[in-house]
């Protein structure tokens, strides 16, 4: 008989406090493993395991290549490598595309998990921004599996828990204090074995996985070019979720695509804002030589376009500072901040 014997844990912003509470509550003989994916930069430190440990009784290890599904093991995984499982109940570290425009990514975790394990996971979603990890909790439940959610209201960025209710809305959802407890009751469980997973979420694991792929349901055709390599997109459904992939493998959830999207229109209203205000410097300039000169209707001319030029530039500036809650790049009230 199968038992509920795969947890997978994602976060981001946020996330590390109820990580720790969680795991601090699992008891030695879980009959589970847990794989932990919080979302990291690519130069930081592969020290997450290490203090982790400190407060949980099974072992906690930085994820290798090739590891084994064992129960009463945590393995977590390290910067800009995707921790993903793979035919076998084997671990796999992957330096395949970025999803939601990071690596490791939740959501891969989850999808890999969801395809090779079926009904024997428990996806559990934790603080942070955006709604990283949706798609692969719904992934997960359609397949059999659990979802459990950090209490929006106690997660110190409610966006990833609120996204994942939102779309898995019959998921478990509890505090930070109660993770552990639930999922050491969770583990363990009898479960029943379900059918082949959908054909787009294979595709999407061996492209992560292997770079490539024989399965031909990518998804639905969508008319978005992906921000990373510009290629074609698909949109995959799983229930009540969607998310967006391009042909080779880049994904994004609905608002992690508006954030990015969002960026690359900042990006070029605030070039478009530098080369008016280049052009009127530039003008300035003219205005100055025809005065010299004395030909007051060039002076004249120069004055006008330049005026024109600065208040384009002002109708802009003014447009990218409400879109951005009024703030400026570098999180000062005043101006724009990129994200």
């Amino acid at each position: 008989m199968m038992h509920r014997d795969v947890i997978v844990i994602g976060g981001s912003a946020g996330s590390h406090k109820p990580l720790a509470q969680a795991l601090a509550r699992l008891p030695p003989d879980l009959p589970a493993v847990v794989l932990v994916a919080l979302h990291v930069g690519p130069g930081s430190r592969a020290t997450l395991a290490d203090s982790l440990a400190a407060s949980c009784a099974l072992p906690v290890l930085s994820a290798a290549d090739g590891a084994r599904l064992e129960p009463g093991r945590v393995h977590v995984a390290v910067p800009d490598r995707h921790l993903i499982v793979d035919e076998g109940d084997v671990l796999r570290l992957s330096d395949g595309p970025r999803q939601n425009r990071v690596r490791p990514a939740v959501d891969a975790l989850f999808r890999s998990a969801a395809r090779w394990c079926g009904p024997r996971v428990l996806g559990v979603v934790l603080s942070g921004s955006l709604d990283d990890g949706a798609a692969g909790l719904a992934a997960i439940t359609a397949d059999g599996g659990i979802g459990l959610v950090q209490d929006p209201a106690d997660a110190r960025f409610p966006g990833m828990p609120t996204a994942a209710l939102r779309v898995v809305p019959d998921a478990m959802t509890v505090p930070a204090t109660d993770l552990g407890d639930t999922i050491a009751k969770i583990a363990g469980e009898p479960i029943i074995a379900e059918g082949r997973p959908p054909e787009p979420l294979i595709w999407e694991t061996d492209m992560i996985a292997y770079g490539a792929s024989d399965t031909a349901d990518r998804g639905q055709p969508i008319a978005l070019g992906c921000p990373e390599c510009t290629g074609g997109m698909y949109v995959v459904r799983t229930g009540r979720a969607a998310h967006y992939v391009c042909h080779v493998g880049h994904s994004y959830s609905p608002e992690s695509l508006l954030a990015v999207r969002d960026d690359s229109i900042e990006e070029a209203v605030w070039t478009a804002v530098s080369a008016l205000e280049e052009k009127v410097m530039i003008l300035e300039e003219l205005v100055g030589q025809a005065k010299a000169a004395g030909d007051a209707l060039a002076a004249r001319a120069h004055r006008a376009e330049a005026e024109r030029a600065g208040r384009a530039a002002a109708v802009l500036r003014e447009h990218v500072n409400r879109s951005a809650g009024g703030r400026t790049r570098d999180g000062q009230p005043g101006s724009v901040s990129t994200r």
